[in-house]
């Protein structure tokens, strides 16, 4: 919508993990390193971690693009699998056929016998076989003992399967558990890629508008790029859904820069929290109780309206039931209150 306003050929950030977009900050490039350092060194495992949005899945795909051509690559981006439906999905992907039989399904023995003689057919011709699995922290403990298991087939020089392990920082917890010490000791590289700093995450804004045809001095002022580096954190799918809203916005506006006013207003709409969302969906408040220096005053004042309340309440219900007054039968009927009382005809 707002692409040919910006001059631009294309929206520059999309959430899809395009590889053509990977700006390969030095952390992004020690990450993909680490990557082709793994399928080099002669098989196990290669753990590649980070936070939500930090650009892993996207490193893979530039990995993959960069991978040796003598590899054979099974990818597994859903791995909520029990023993045997990871093993069916590795053989789906590396096109191994499985024979079973007598009655009933496939049992874990099929699936592991057809794979070892896959991995030593591919080996006898000079090919590598690389296992990723992506979102890899919701491995169940007995899959990742399988995968540990598969990992055992091996000649003098290397093994035979290469398994590249993706996941949040949850993974690396697991791996710590004392079950898991005989895979942990397994892993023969591993990297956490971190947010980007201030620095990278200007040169990131600069490089996917340049990918995306941008040919202009950049639209977004230097307040703005430092508000979009405060809010986002540095992570780069947050800096993707704050700029893409922020030039929506401008181009609502019809403003040819982003400013900071612009990119808060940004923030509010696309992040749920405190600096850059409505909390809890509520509205927001006044931007004076979060100072510092007045947390105490609002704090005091909360807490007497709290009181003033809670005493308001105890008084209501300590107060006793008015009585109705006792009438004799010859007492005159009582008339309904003046805003009840029915209104007086216009006739003599």
């Amino acid at each position: 919508m707002y692409a040919q306003f910006f001059g631009l050929a294309q929206a520059p950030f999309s959430i899809a993990p395009d590889p053509r977009y990977l700006y390969m900050s030095e952390r992004h490039r020690e990450a993909l390193a680490h990557l082709l350092y793994g399928v080099r060194a002669g098989g196990g495992f290669v753990l590649l971690t980070g936070e939500i949005g930090a650009g892993k899945t996207t490193v893979c795909r530039c990995f993959l693009e960069r991978i040796p051509k003598r590899c054979n690559v099974a990818y597994v981006f859903n791995p909520k699998l029990t023993v045997e439906e990871l093993l069916r999905t590795v053989c789906e992907e590396f096109q191994v056929p499985i024979e079973h039989l007598g009655p009933g399904q496939a049992t874990v023995k099929d699936y592991v016998d057809a794979l070892n003689a896959f991995l030593l057919r591919m080996h006898s011709v000079g090919r590598n076989n690389v296992l990723i699995i992506d979102e890899a922290q919701n491995l169940s403990a007995d899959v990742l003992e399988q995968l540990r298991l598969l990992t055992n087939l091996e000649t003098h020089e290397r093994k035979l399967l290469q398994i590249i392990l993706i996941g949040q920082p949850e993974l690396r917890r697991m791996l710590r558990r004392p079950e898991l010490e005989q895979l942990a000791q397994r892993v023969i590289a591993r990297y956490h890629l971190q947010a980007l700093d201030e620095k990278d995450t200007v040169a990131y804004v600069r490089h996917r508008m340049g990918v995306a045809g941008l040919s202009t001095p950049l639209p977004f002022d230097r307040g703005a790029l430092q508000r979009i580096h405060r809010l986002s954190r540095g992570v780069p799918r947050r800096i993707n859904l704050l700029c893409d809203r922020a030039l929506l916005g401008a181009y609502a506006c019809g403003q040819p820069r982003v400013d900071a006013r612009i990119v808060e207003r940004a923030a509010r709409e696309v992040f749920d929290e405190e600096d850059g969302g409505l909390a809890g969906g509520g509205r927001w408040w006044p931007r004076w109780h979060r100072s510092p220096a007045l947390r105490p005053l609002a704090a005091a004042l909360a807490t007497g309206l709290g009181l003033a309340g809670l005493g308001y309440a105890a008084w209501t219900l300590s107060r006793p039931e008015p009585t109705a007054p006792t009438h004799s039968p010859a007492a005159a009927p009582r008339t309904a209150p003046p805003h009840l009382a029915p209104a007086a005809s216009a006739d003599p």
